[in-house]
């Protein structure tokens, strides 16, 4: 492709020769396209400096192409059809796109979001592939180059160049077997909590794996001059899970959320005891970069996300109401 060519040319120039081409008057063509007779013979002169080429030779019966002109005509409407494409609005059908969206979120969103997402996605976008991951290097970046198009996670400071959508918030809680010895109490104490080793899952924490990582359930602790004993730390939900199943580990997790545990597991979920006097609501949001806000592919992903949500939530105040 040589760029020093293509910056000389005018596509309007294009345009006109397509008119003319079509017309064969100067007087006709100007009045196609609201330009005065004058003007359109200055174009039609810039087009013979173009192409150094008559292009038209003037006869009684109008305008008569020259050879070139002709070879011209063979190519041109298409390419006046492709650039009409190329710049007029995308039209999206789910049913026909052809791509890949990355998302990154954490295991125990993305059990409750990916599997509906999945099935509308196999329905409604069935060339669709969608890329699910629980950690990204350097996630701005990811977001920024495309490696990445969106990320569920726990609200925090973003820059301008980040699109960010509120999702809710999620309750913390305690969770353990309903076999547990604290199982049938109303309310737990600090004091009858420590007494049993935690799992911790990194439901809440961002960074390199590790015992030492403290959750805002530790830092709290630490204001009363307490610890917990950490016995399992991980990022595998189904393990953390199952351990949670045969042992009487407790963890912190969320009071209203992720089906799937009271499906397989029988957990029973209490709220953080009252002498943790804190915030106890999470902010999840969706983040998307600001080069994907116009692209009507990554539009309907997010409203498809959007609406899972939405479905959640209110089955979850339906089972509120109906307890």
């Amino acid at each position: 492709m040589d760029t020093k060519i293509l910056s000389r040319v005018d596509l309007n120039l294009l345009v006109a020769l397509q008119v003319l081409l079509e017309e064969r008057s100067v007087t006709r063509a100007a009045e196609r396209l609201f330009i005065t007779q004058p003007a359109m013979s200055k174009t039609l002169q810039r087009l013979r400096d173009l192409f150094d080429d008559p292009l038209f030779i003037r006869s009684g019966r109008g305008l008569i192409p020259t050879p070139r002109t002709n070879e011209l005509a063979v190519h041109l409407p298409t390419l006046l059809a492709g650039v009409s494409d190329l710049v007029a609005s995308s039209k999206f059908d789910p049913l026909t796109y052809e791509g890949e969206i990355c998302i990154m979120t954490a295991e125990f969103i993305a059990v409750q979001v990916v599997p509906t997402l999945t099935q509308r996605i196999i329905r409604e976008a069935p060339r669709m592939s969608l890329t699910l991951t629980s950690e990204a290097e350097e996630e701005g970046r990811a977001l920024e180059d495309g490696d990445l198009d969106f990320a569920i996670e726990i609200s925090r400071p973003y820059g301008s160049e980040y699109h960010v959508t509120p999702l809710g918030s999620f309750t913390p809680a305690v969770w353990m077997r309903a076999e547990h010895p604290l199982a049938k109490k109303d309310k737990l104490t600090l004091v009858e909590m420590l007494e049993y080793p935690f799992i911790q899952y990194y439901l809440l924490l961002t960074g390199p794996i590790s015992a030492n990582a403290e959750s805002r359930f530790d830092r709290e602790l630490a204001k009363h001059g307490l610890k917990r004993q950490k016995t399992l730390v991980t990022t595998q939900l189904m393990t953390a899970m199952d351990a949670l199943w045969h042992t009487d580990c407790l963890m912190m997790a969320t009071m209203h959320d992720l089906k799937i545990e009271s499906e397989s597991y029988g957990i029973v979920r209490k709220p953080y005891p009252e002498e943790l006097e804190f915030d106890n609501t999470v902010p999840v949001v969706l983040v998307q970069h600001v080069r994907t806000i116009k692209s009507p592919a990554h539009q309907w992903v997010k409203d498809q996300i959007i609406g899972i949500v939405q479905d959640i939530k209110e089955q979850a105040r339906q089972a509120a109401r109906a307890r």
